[in-house]
């Protein structure tokens, strides 16, 4: 497991040109293509569908789990939502030093999401209002898939979480996880389409 280190961005560095942000992206999608999902950064439109939801959502500290370069941490910024609210988490350490060189005021936390309860400030859990998921569920195994939605339960119980995917249909088994899930957006104009779901648990 990678060893959680968590930092509030500082601006003490200056931020990579997108650019270069999407060449890091690219590099990280050729080692590991599973980890990242999609060969390309979710595109503005998504952000945009996933900042209002994020927005019209219940009140509290946002933590965006998978942020990648981030693509949706920038929407979520531009969308309104105020630095201070978000916690990011990025287990690459490369890409979280872009997250804090380029997002001052953001929590960055680099370490594992499965581990939240352990890398999260203590005062967090409980609080958080939206919890926004990018890391490409429908490729794990089912058991991985559950101990994620476990992770988030137990710092955000009874919120469900945000989760943006390129699959047609639920990416993950709405039943067999006891979950209640709906998508709520969806863009064509993402390369590749994507949906924008909201899950809850609704069993023990």
């Amino acid at each position: 497991m990678t060893q959680a280190h968590a930092e509030g961005a500082t601006g003490a560095h200056p931020a990579l040109s997108a650019a270069a942000r999407g060449w890091l992206f690219f590099r990280r999608w050729l080692a590991n293509p599973l980890e990242m999902g999609s060969i390309v950064p979710s595109s503005p439109v998504l952000g945009r569908k996933i900042a209002e939801a994020v927005r019209t959502g219940p009140p509290g500290p946002i933590l965006e789990l998978g942020a990648g370069t981030g693509a949706i941490t920038r929407a979520l910024l531009d969308g309104g939502i105020a630095p201070s609210r978000l916690t990011v988490i990025e287990i690459v350490p490369e890409m979280a030093e872009v997250l804090r060189q380029s997002f001052p005021g953001v929590t960055v936390i680099c370490g594992d999401a499965w581990q939240l309860s352990d890398i999260l400030d203590p005062a967090l859990p409980g609080t958080i209002g939206s919890v926004v998921c990018g890391i490409p569920l429908v490729l794990l195994p089912r058991e991985k898939q559950a101990s994620l939605i476990a992770a988030i339960e137990a710092v955000a119980p009874g919120r469900g979480f945000l989760h943006y995917t390129y699959c047609v249909t639920s990416p993950l088994p709405i039943h067999a996880h006891r979950l209640e899930g709906r998508r709520i957006a969806w863009t064509p104009l993402n390369i590749p389409p994507a949906s924008v779901w909201h899950y809850r648990r609704i069993g023990p």
